[in-house]
């Protein structure tokens, strides 16, 4: 016999401010899921039209913290909520969803040594006057990893634990404690305890982007970049605040920045890079700052499924992740995200050891279903939990799609997932869900009856890994060469998560080495590790350990990325992100990648030679004496035809470059005379004029 404990079903745009708030929280009580009354300001998004101005906000005595574009992080209560949705030049409102987050071996398998010994190039590189952000949880300040080689001045140049309360803030934000120059931060020694303890994360990703060798040689791709570090509050407007926080000091400090976010979710974004989230990087992207970000790791799991509905259904298994295997264990969350215009059903099914159907849930579709809707299903002494929000139309990409989460404490229920459309894609994905909110590793879909689907492990890549102008990366096995002189490891890691996007754009960008690679970790961590070494220093010792996972590999190549700017600092985030791929190194393990990027390794593996030498050949040309400012190459951006405006019935012999050197075409140019280019692919290229000593740049697109 059911029996259902509860059920609210509310819509929440059709009430007051008030009633929705009081039955959220009677929600979060019944789920198991943190109050909105915990704390008074709550992290929001919010996007204006344009030529909106922060002093309006100032005006309505509302706390904001970054403008990026549209784009604002805020802090509100619900009384500042109400007031923003009178607001006539408010576009969207939403709560800021959670983030979820060997080098001897590694930097050969980069070709990162070739450069720092300056193979052909004109000089060595090392990442310095550049600046490496990271954005993570778990940094030990005092770590000899982030000093100079020589273990005599911290490479730290200020860091924000958003989470400690202590202060000083930094400008402009109202929360969490900045620490600033050498004193600050060896006093402070740490972040903060959080989410993720006393974590190791942070000071192993920034050990590898850069760190200085802690005296025993086991330095990072950059070793003598800087560091700026921010322990991120686990929302989406706080990595915002974060990001412009670092973007603001390394104007100050005068240096190009790269920042890396080795973290990820699946059920913040829309996946298909037009998230807020995703506005804001491809404006901090315009801006200059470089993004490179982990691709995820989730390769080995089957918890996506992709369905082309044509008039029928389709069934599956929800598998969970045991409840007594993590302390904070809720449940499995499930998103699903349609075509715009094509609306879907689905509904819940819980069956016996048997595998007969005891329960279904009512259908839910998209077109009907609106706001959020919770129940409880007690079948005998079990009870069976799920609750849903969705929409038929998302605001920022117009797609329908759905949130389910479904909770079976004692296990005690085979959960089914049944889902049906006339037509049009659906995506739909298997993931764990934290009471603290950073669960993000998937689980399997799997078929238990004849008909039901198996997941896939492909479109395995979620937020910010997903956005347009972020470099995401791959992960595969370093690789070592044997006494035999033969070349082992190299292959792709199986955990490294696989493309493309859901909107099928090609991702991840590059692969980077991500397997047991040792790097430094923080010595105040509470987590466990297995240890490999302890470097002694002031009287302290500091222990190393090695970890696997894209987390690793980004890392790797925002290091590579330092590299370049420091060869050349005029380089766009566009142009970087071009070079790594045009330069990505190909081998056995990679196979032959066409014109089409692969959804695993994306172009290739980091080559950081030559990525470093196509920076170089990059640099702005200086005017010379024999082409005066006058002189000029247009249209450039070109697309079908290049003019050169030298003396005005000259013709010149003009040849077009690849970034590699080699020649693309040979022909005639001039005020009148054209180089033809419709054939050739977009991309960034060099003219040499004769007669001319500059070398000019062109972009096709």
């Amino acid at each position: 016999m059911h029996v259902h404990l509860h059920i609210i079903v509310f819509l929440i745009s059709h009430m007051n401010s008030s009633k929705a708030f009081t039955l959220l929280s009677l929600l979060c009580l019944i789920t198991g899921l943190p109050s909105a009354q915990a704390q008074s300001k709550v992290a929001y998004l919010a996007e204006f039209n344009t030529g909106f101005d922060l002093c309006e906000l100032h005006e309505m005595n509302i706390s904001y913290g970054t403008k990026i574009g549209n784009i604002v992080t805020l802090n509100l209560d619900q009384e500042d909520v109400q007031k923003l949705h009178s607001f006539p030049r408010l576009l969207l409102l939403k709560k800021a969803a959670k983030v979820y987050p060997e080098l001897k071996r590694a930097i050969p398998d980069l070709r990162a040594d070739s450069v720092c010994m300056a193979t052909e190039l004109e000089t060595g590189y090392t990442g310095k006057d550049v600046i490496i952000g990271v954005t993570d949880w778990g940094f030990d300040y005092t770590h000899p990893m982030f000093y100079d080689t020589a273990l005599q001045e911290t490479r730290i140049l200020a860091a924000w634990d958003q989470f400690k309360t202590s202060g000083p803030h930094p400008a402009g934000y109202s929360y969490g404690t900045m620490h600033e120059g050498t004193a600050a931060l060896m006093q402070a020694e740490k972040d903060t305890f959080n989410v993720y303890d006393y974590a190791t994360h942070g000071s192993h990703v920034a050990g590898i982007a850069g760190g200085g060798g802690a005296g025993i040689g086991l330095k990072g791709v950059a070793y003598d970049a800087n560091f700026l570090m921010v322990t991120f509050l686990i929302n989406e407007a706080a990595v915002i605040d974060g990001i412009a926080w670092m973007k603001k000091k390394a104007d100050q400090y005068k240096k190009r920045l790269v920042i890396n976010m080795s973290w990820g979710l699946y059920n913040f974004g829309t996946l298909d890079g037009t998230s807020l989230l995703s506005k804001a990087l491809d404006s901090f992207s315009n801006q200059g700052v470089v993004f490179v970000t982990s691709g995820g790791n989730n390769g080995g799991v089957n918890f996506h499924i992709k369905k082309d509905f044509n008039q029928d259904s389709i069934q599956t298994r929800i598998d969970f992740y045991p409840f007594n295997a993590h302390p904070h264990m809720w449940g499995q969350s499930i998103s699903m995200w349609g075509e715009q215009g094509k609306p879907f059903s689905f509904q819940v099914l819980l069956l016996n050891g048997a595998k007969q159907t005891i329960y279904s849930s009512k259908e839910f579709n998209t077109s009907t279903h609106l706001g959020y809707f919770d129940t409880s299903i007690i079948i005998g002494l079990d009870t069976f939990t799920y609750n849903l929000s969705g929409s038929n139309n998302h605001p920022h990409n117009n797609n329908p799609n759905f949130q389910l989460r479904v909770q079976d404490k004692r296990n005690k229920f085979i959960v089914g997932l049944k889902s049906w459309s006339s037509s049009g894609t659906v995506h739909y994905y298997n993931l764990v869900e934290l009471t603290n909110g950073v669960g993000n590793w998937g689980l399997p879909f799997t078929s238990i009856k004849p008909g039901w689907l198996n997941g896939d492990n492909a479109y395995g890549l979620g937020e910010p890994a997903s956005n347009r102008s972020v470099i995401t990366v791959a992960a595969h096995v370093p690789e070592i060469k044997l006494q035999s002189g033969q070349i082992a490891g190299g292959g792709l890691a199986n955990f490294s998560s696989r493309g493309p996007t859901i909107d099928e754009r090609s991702k991840p960008d590059i692969s980077g080495p991500g397997v047991d690679i040792e790097s430094s970790i923080s010595s105040f961590t509470t987590r466990d590790y297995t240890l490999t070494r302890n470097v002694n220093f002031k009287g302290k010792d500091f222990p190393m350990a090695r970890f696997s996972g894209t987390s690793m590999s980004s890392p790797a190549t925002a290091g590579v990325v330092a590299m370049m700017l420091q060869a050349n600092s005029s380089l766009s985030a566009e142009q970087v992100k071009f070079i790594l791929k045009t330069t990505a190194r190909q081998d056995l393990r990679t196979g032959v990648i066409g014109d089409t990027a692969s959804k695993s390794w994306g172009w290739g593996k980091v080559n950081a030679l030559a990525a470093v030498q196509m920076a170089e050949r990059m640099r702005p040309s200086i005017p010379s004496d024999s082409v005066p400012p006058k002189y000029q190459i247009y249209p450039n951006p070109a697309k079908d035809k290049l003019f050169f405006s030298g003396d005005w019935n000259s013709v010149y012999t003009a040849t077009l470059y690849d970034l590699k050197g080699k020649i693309i075409i040979t022909g005639m140019i001039g005020s009148h005379t054209f180089l033809p280019l419709g054939h050739i692919q977009d991309g960034f290229y060099l003219l040499k004029i004769e007669g001319f000593s500059d070398i000019f740049r062109v972009v096709l697109n």
